[in-house]
């Protein structure tokens, strides 16, 4: 039995690392728009969920705002707070936040505007158009994860 216990362990090890692996990436990059960041479209690539940040790397995450009732047809992408060549972009480390146009902001637009950065967004937020809510919503994603952009292709 004490032969076999070196085996069972790292047998055990490969599985885990295994799983890991699956569980970090998940699929192929996406190089389609999919998030709008500093006023360009990125693509990006899920690949895990993180804990809930500490006083000790806090900073290391970057706001994503998901609008979830915009009523404009061209559809509204999430929005970083930053992006890669922004000096404030943290390399993909997102904490979720939920935007909802308000109804002052619907009797102010009609069509609601396409949101392409963190100022637009403040912008509106601002106004009394957008109410900003840290965390995600129902079947959204996850609060706190990992997430590349990458040039769209």
């Amino acid at each position: 039995m004490r032969k076999n216990i070196p085996i069972l362990a790292g047998a055990a090890m490969f599985a885990l690392m295994g799983s890991q692996v699956l569980i970090a990436d998940p699929g192929k990059p996406n190089f389609s728009p999919a998030i709008y960041g500093d006023g360009v479209t990125w693509g990006t690539k899920g690949t895990t969920v993180l804990p809930a940040p500490n006083d000790s790397n806090r900073q290391s995450f970057d706001n994503l705002y998901v609008v979830t009732n915009s009523n404009n047809p061209q559809g509204q992408l999430p929005i970083s707070e930053a992006a890669p060549g922004n000096p404030e972009y943290n390399g993909g480390r997102w904490f979720t936040h939920t935007a909802e146009w308000t109804e002052a902001g619907f009797l102010a637009h009609g069509l609601v505007p396409v949101l392409m950065s963190d100022e637009e967004l403040d912008y509106h937020e601002a106004l009394g158009h957008l109410v900003v809510t840290p965390g995600s919503f129902p079947n959204g994603p996850p609060v706190y994860f990992q997430c590349p952009l990458l040039p769209v292709k």
